[in-house]
Formats: structure tokens, C-alpha cells, sequence
């Protein structure tokens, strides 16, 4: 008989999410946290679209911001805005919203362990090994992060790129804290920069793309000193993290283990972020286990790998086109395709169709609009139209 019927590796919003939804189907489950403390350090923007209300409990106390557009800007400072007549995103305070999740699931009859690092997994048997003990379960599921141990064991190392934030001091009405702020270069591409305000006198700031960490805080601090508002900034606090690449071919069911949240690299291709993707699969996940689990047949668990695909397929697709077309372009390209969408009308489009985690909405009506085709003398030239 098996110690737990779930054990989870990884304390993270994702992984207590699903030991939350597991809990309540009356399994008993365990969560082992390498760290000692839940959700510190800080490894994340913080800033989740409005779906994020439809997908998981969030409670006022844990947003920081309610943000009600975006700024886009080119190279050359060409910029193209969007806004919402309700909230479009909020920025939260991620390390509380962290912990009040695994709250709820141990509420609900989860146990979780802290300053507990696998040291040895056996997916065939559903075996976790710590420093000093070995745990049985009947399914392992890995919520563990870019360097999912679990994830190893059947998929090799995850791909990633790393990420630099500082959280800011500006000074008072410093930002228009309705807005986000992106900025794109070719430098970074297909990563990016962003502003995003947390009060109208701090802000985090931030950027990922393909450089060690030494040089992102380079290029994150020539780019402070670049912008107007942010100078003079004091900095208060420095954060950096890595963020996985999605991975179509990732297989995130194997015998008794399942991956989900950044373990599984469950991120958008264009900006990185994947907690709403990771709580709707940890969901999709927590039923296919249940099941699995009930009829004592575990086979049933790859139905979370076709369930997952089927819904994400098309949509993660869409975003790997965009990601690749933004990174074939050099500045002058950005400057004058940025410049044409604006004199076009893409923010109104935006505007009505945008949704930060549903990107290929307003692509469609992009290209059914026309604008795309206004852009395209450069993009055919360059043999990447494939959207």
C-alpha cells in the first residue's frame, strides 16, 4: 500500500492548486517544497490577465494594481496603445497570493512538507527519495518548476532563458498606473522590456531574453537610464529567475508521473507567462488523476496529455509564429512595422479584441481587418509569412 495517493514536488500557485482540487475529491495527497518558505523569492512579473478571475480563487487583498492598458513602444519610440473600458490585467502581490494558496490546500487535507529536495525519483514505481526518508504514491506529480526534477526523469533538461526585475522608486506621479509599458528592440527579441506600475510612484521593470544575468541587468540598467521616468528611479529591490521555453513535443505524462505548470512548459511562447495556462491544466490534471486513481488504472492518465494538447494546440501555435516573425526583424524593421500598424488602426483593434492570454483572437481579426497585409512587402521578403 502506498504512503500517499498523490504526492506533488513543487509548493508553487500551480501545485497547490491541484492538490487543492484533489483534496476535494477526498485523496490523500502530500507536497514536498525544496524551500523553506513559500513563494520567496520572487521569480514573476506579477502581472495576470483578467481570465485569472475565471481560473482560480483571487481575493482583493492580493492585487496590487488593476491595469486598464498597454503601451507598445518601437525602437525609435514609436507607440502604439491599447485600452480597456474594464480591468485588462492585475498586478498582484505574488508571494502572499502564493501562500494564501497553499493555505487553501492544506484546508482542504493537503499535507505539505517544507525544506523537503527529492533526491531520487522512481516513476514506475511511484518512489520519492529525500535525505533521510522514501515516500511511495500512487501517481507523482510534477509542479516544480524550469528545473523539475521530475520532468528529468523522462524529458532531460528544460529549456530557458533568463529574466531580470527590479521593483522601483520614481517618485511620486511618476507613472500612469492604468498602463503597462512594453518596450522592443532587436537586441532582446523575442524577449522584451516592460514597465509594469504597482502605484503611481513604483513600478517593477523588468526584461527576459537569451543572456546570462550579468548582461540583462546591463541592458535592463542602460535601459533605465535611457527613459525619462525612470532615471532617476531608486532601485529597491532586485529579482531574477528563468523562464522555460514552450515545448510542443514535451511529454508531460510518463508512467506514474505527471507535469504540469512550468515543469510541463506550460508558457506562452511570446511573453512567458503561464499561470493562467497552469491553473486551467492543473485542473484538467487534477480530474484525469482522480479518475486514474478511482478505477485503478493508470493508463487513463495520458487522457491529461491529449486534453491539454487538443485545447492548447492551435493557440500556443499561433504565438510561436508571432514569436518567430518578431525575432526575425532588426530595429529598423520593428520601427517600420510598428509605425504602419499604428497608422492603420491596430490599436483600436486591440482595444476591442485583445486578451493577454488569448492572443490568436486579435491576430485572426488582424488579419481579417487587412492590416497584416500592409506589412507584409517585408515580411514575404524575408520568406516568414506564415501566420
Amino acid at each position: 500500500m502506498k504512503d500517499y495517493d498523490v504526492a506533488v514536488v513543487g509548493a508553487g500557485p500551480v501545485g497547490t492548486t491541484f492538490a487543492r482540487y484533489v483534496a476535494e475529491k477526498g485523496l490523500k495527497i502530500a507536497i514536498f517544497e525544496k524551500k523553506k518558505d513559500i513563494g520567496i523569492p520572487l521569480q514573476c512579473a506579477g502581472l495576470l490577465g483578467n481570465k485569472i478571475k475565471d481560473v482560480n480563487i483571487l481575493p482583493t487583498e492580493y492585487i496590487l494594481n488593476k491595469i486598464y492598458g498597454a503601451c507598445l513602444f518601437s525602437p525609435s519610440k514609436t507607440m502604439i496603445s491599447m485600452r480597456k473600458k474594464e480591468p485588462l490585467a492585475y498586478v498582484l502581490d505574488r508571494i502572499n497570493y502564493d501562500k494564501f494558496l497553499a493555505k487553501l490546500a492544506v484546508e482542504k487535507g493537503a499535507k505539505i512538507f517544507l525544506n523537503h529536495r527529492v533526491h531520487g525519483i522512481d516513476i514506475k514505481k511511484g518512489e520519492l527519495r529525500f535525505k533521510d526518508k522514501k515516500i511511495s504514491a500512487e501517481v507523482i506529480v510534477g509542479a516544480d518548476g524550469y528545473s523539475s526534477v521530475v520532468s528529468k526523469e523522462f524529458n532531460g533538461d528544460l529549456k530557458t532563458v533568463q529574466a531580470a526585475q527590479y521593483l522601483v522608486d520614481a517618485g511620486k506621479n511618476s507613472f500612469d498606473d492604468d498602463y503597462f509599458q512594453v518596450n522592443v528592440n532587436s537586441e532582446i527579441s523575442p524577449g522584451f522590456l516592460w514597465t509594469i506600475p504597482i502605484s503611481r510612484s513604483t513600478a517593477r521593470v523588468g526584461l527576459f531574453a537569451d543572456y546570462d544575468y550579468k548582461t540583462l541587468n546591463m541592458i535592463l540598467n542602460k535601459f533605465m537610464a535611457s527613459d525619462t521616468k525612470l532615471k532617476k528611479a531608486r532601485i529597491i529591490k532586485k529579482y531574477h529567475g528563468q523562464i522555460p521555453i514552450y515545448d510542443p513535443e514535451k511529454e508531460v505524462v510518463k508512467n506514474r508521473a505527471v507535469l504540469i505548470g512550468d515543469a510541463a512548459s506550460q508558457v506562452k511562447p511570446t511573453t512567458g507567462g503561464g499561470l493562467i495556462i497552469g491553473f486551467i491544466c492543473a485542473k484538467l490534471a487534477a480530474e484525469v488523476v482522480h479518475e486514474a486513481i478511482s478505477s485503478r488504472n493508470l493508463s487513463i492518465l495520458k487522457n491529461y496529455q491529449k486534453q491539454y494538447r487538443k485545447r492548447y494546440k492551435n493557440e500556443l501555435k499561433m504565438q510561436i509564429k508571432v514569436q518567430k516573425t518578431y525575432e526575425s526583424l532588426d530595429d529598423d524593421d520593428l520601427d517600420s512595422v510598428i509605425l504602419k500598424l499604428k497608422e492603420k488602426g491596430i490599436g483600436q483593434i486591440v482595444s476591442e479584441y485583445g486578451d493577454l492570454d488569448s492572443q490568436s483572437v486579435v491576430m485572426k481579426e488582424i488579419i481579417k481587418s487587412g492590416l497584416l497585409l500592409s506589412v507584409l512587402p517585408k515580411l514575404l521578403s524575408r520568406k516568414i509569412f506564415g501566420i
